[in-house]
């Protein structure tokens, strides 16, 4: 698979401003190498959201290279974990094409940081504020998702990968307790559960009834569809872990 198959084709909004700029960067010298967006079977890609699904997934990859790097260290598992994703979603051809990409954001941040320590941290606000503008808040959510997940992928999630997802989710136009709520729902106790739905412990029944259903709507999987099968796999995931949590609560105080 060529990389212009499924990063090459960015849409508009990934054209300009600083996640562009990241671009040209990151995806220079791939793109020197193939530029072709032809499918693997000799037809052109017609898929009508292709650009989106890439523009979301280039978006992904920078907000990745900071997540990563949070606690000063690459590690192997949150590597491994952004090769499986691209296995998944874009084959097996992909995977060493978007780490590529991802070495390159790191070394672009190196770069920058050696003129200004705050130059790629004020570059990821700017590219939080552009996704926001672009990407719709189901997306962002998304988007988020992914990012937890990685910060997982070691065991552990330490107090500079927490705080870098903050920092991301509130450049991105989301809040803090949303990355409290997904930083909570593979837990098994009713004080994560309540978490998850963002809402404490002695809110009322109707308030959990509530919570529940805004979180429902926004987390449900059909408003991520255009992203792709797999993308709307892990959202339908997620939404699962949501609805385990709200029954932990609804089982708690004998609701229904």
């Amino acid at each position: 698979m060529k990389i212009g198959k499924w990063i090459g084709g960015l849409v508009g909004f990934m054209t300009m401003g600083p996640l562009g700029a990241l671009a040209g960067f990151a995806l220079g010298s791939l793109l020197d190498n193939s530029t072709d967006t032809v499918t693997e079977d000799g037809t052109q890609d017609s898929d009508p959201y292709a650009g989106q699904r890439n523009s979301f997934l280039f978006s992904l990859l920078v907000m990745a290279s900071y997540i990563i790097r949070a606690d000063g260290r690459i590690m192997h598992s949150e590597m491994e974990f952004v090769r499986r994703f691209l296995r998944v979603n874009f084959g097996e051809a992909a995977v060493s094409e978007g780490e590529q990409i991802l070495l390159n954001l790191f070394e672009q941040r190196k770069q920058m940081d050696k003129t200004n320590p705050m130059a790629f941290r004020n570059t990821i606000h700017e590219c939080g504020a552009q996704i926001a503008a672009n990407l719709s808040y189901e997306e962002r959510i998304q988007l988020l998702d992914f990012l937890v997940k990685i910060a997982q992928s070691d065991g552990n999630v330490c107090t500079e990968e927490i705080d870098a997802l903050k920092e991301v989710a509130l450049a991105m136009r989301l809040s803090e307790k949303e990355v409290e709520s997904m930083l909570n729902l593979r837990g098994n106790s009713l004080d994560e559960a309540y978490k998850v739905l963002e809402i404490e412990p002695t809110a009322t029944d109707e308030e959990v009834r509530a919570a529940y259903r805004k979180l429902a709507l926004k987390h449900h999987p059909d408003r991520v569809a255009t992203l792709g099968k797999d993308v709307k796999k892990a959202a339908e995931a997620k939404f699962q872990l949501i609805n385990d949590a709200k029954e932990r609560i609804y089982k708690a105080r004998g609701m229904k």
